[in-house]
């Protein structure tokens, strides 16, 4: 078992990292920008380095940076958290060739299902659904107006890399369509330096739902069940839970195993989500998979009774899988509020600025993910999260019911956050019998 993990990352996964490896017996190294200096999670780790001023690309996203801070805390391993580089298959290499093990997948497993394209290969290969798409990249305008003539309006242009509803368009009919692809090219080239493209299909009023896969070293795969995430704004998700709602459990099984074969073929080992869209009967179809822990991972936690964060560092360690398929039950209902920093009133902008006031709500099946407090500065360089409630009872209405109790007991002062949109959605009607898909917030609001 490794002695020592560098933390990769900041805030809420940094602070989650330091204290599943305290109760490991691990030690920690946390590395943090001028903009954190002095957040009090710092003072949890055995000890803090700074890497760099406070824009990422000067600090977490500086690969050379992290590994020197690696070798003066004598680490023997790096995990990467979520987002910053958590996916950077050059990372990966990097982290292994100066011997520090990266709490993650093989680069080669990360790039084959990080490329969206690649993986759709796998998927096929293995029998997993995959919505109608493009032969591959698309490189010129008539080879996407054929595909669309072949498959039908609406389509979908997709970024090859990448996420976050970046890189991604809708197109109706062939003028949208012609236009849709530049800017889709573009946008993606901006954002991750890879300007590729693919079409597919789109399939209107779907449901997102994901499969939580975790695999060891010794060629075990497990599924920790599905959670729902279709309560998102532009592809951010807002909402999440599990079980998903509505969904039969034949359909449930058959898309998690679906999952499990698709991770078995990339010969992929750690924790990683594979998403899907399902459609009004039920027909599900993979979009991508997530070499990586989810910001969501405690909805499946709650309901499996399983440490993901202690079981990847486990996997990373060589360790076996601590249990086998027939182990995981699903037990009740669990549902995640992201509380942001943005003011749902004014297009969702954000919302930088001091809380004053912070109070948290608790009781039975409550639990808060943050490293904010009263005094903390929501800071315009990172992400607007300031933490994730969750809750678990034995059935989604008695979650549901938790979940409005909470986020009217929650104060936040100071700053504009997502908790009045978040309670709109909770006392809807529709969200309440589970008549939900991806387009819910937008017809909302």
């Amino acid at each position: 078992m490794f002695k020592r993990i560098l933390i990769a990352n900041r805030g809420e996964i940094a602070l989650r990292i330091i204290r599943a490896c305290k109760e490991m017996g691990i030690g920690t190294v946390a590395v943090y920008s001028e903009a954190d200096r002095g957040a009090p999670y710092l003072d949890l780790a055995d000890e803090a380095i700074c890497i760099g001023p406070a824009r990422s690309s000067e600090s977490y996203l500086k690969i050379d940076r992290i590994i020197s801070a690696a070798e003066i805390g004598d680490v023997d391993a790096i995990h990467p958290g979520y987002g910053f580089l958590a996916e950077n298959a050059h990372f990966a290499d990097v982290c292994r060739s100066c011997r520090y093990e990266f709490i993650g997948p093989t680069s080669d497993a990360m790039a084959l299902v990080g490329d969206k394209n690649s993986a759709r290969s796998i998927a096929k290969q293995v029998g997993v659904p995959c919505v109608p798409g493009s032969d591959g990249l698309i490189s010129t305008e008539s080879e996407a107006l054929d595909f669309a003539r072949k498959v039908g309006f609406p389509v979908l242009i997709k970024a090859s890399a990448g996420g976050g509803g970046r890189g991604m368009r809708v197109a109706r009919d062939e003028a949208q369509l012609r236009t849709a692809i530049t800017q889709a090219s573009q946008e993606a080239s901006a954002a991750f330096g890879n300007g590729d493209i693919y079409l597919e299909k789109f399939i209107d009023g779907p449901r997102h739902v994901e499969a939580q896969i975790v695999a060891d070293k010794h060629g075990n795969v497990v599924h920790l069940w599905e959670r729902d995430c279709s309560m998102q704004r532009r592809h951010q998700k807002l909402v999440e839970e599990s079980p998903a709602p509505n969904l039969k459990l034949a359909t449930r099984k058959a898309l998690c195993e679906a999952a499990t074969r698709l991770v078995k073929a990339a010969d992929y080992f750690n924790a990683g989500t594979v998403e899907f869209l399902v459609d009004k009967d039920e027909n599900f179809y993979f979009i991508e998979m997530n070499a990586r822990i989810q910001v969501e991972h405690p909805v499946t936690e709650l309901v499996t009774g399983i440490d993901l964060i202690k079981t990847q560092i486990l996997v990373a360690a060589g360790e076996p899988l601590p249990f086998e398929q027939q182990d995981i039950v699903h037990r009740g209902a669990s549902i995640e509020c992201r509380i942001n920093a943005e003011d749902p009133e004014h297009h969702f902008r954000p919302c930088p600025g001091t809380i004053t006031q912070m109070i948290v709500p608790g009781g039975f099946g409550v639990r808060f993910d943050s490293h904010a407090h009263a005094g903390y500065t929501v800071g315009p360089t990172y992400d607007s999260m300031i933490g994730k409630l969750l809750v678990h009872q034995p059935t989604r209405r008695e979650a549901i019911d938790s979940m409005i109790r909470c986020l009217n007991e929650m104060r936040i002062e100071g700053i504009k956050t997502s908790i009045p949109i978040q309670l709109r959605i909770l006392e809807s009607p529709d969200f309440q019998e589970g008549r939900i898909d991806t387009g819910f917030i937008e017809r909302m609001l």
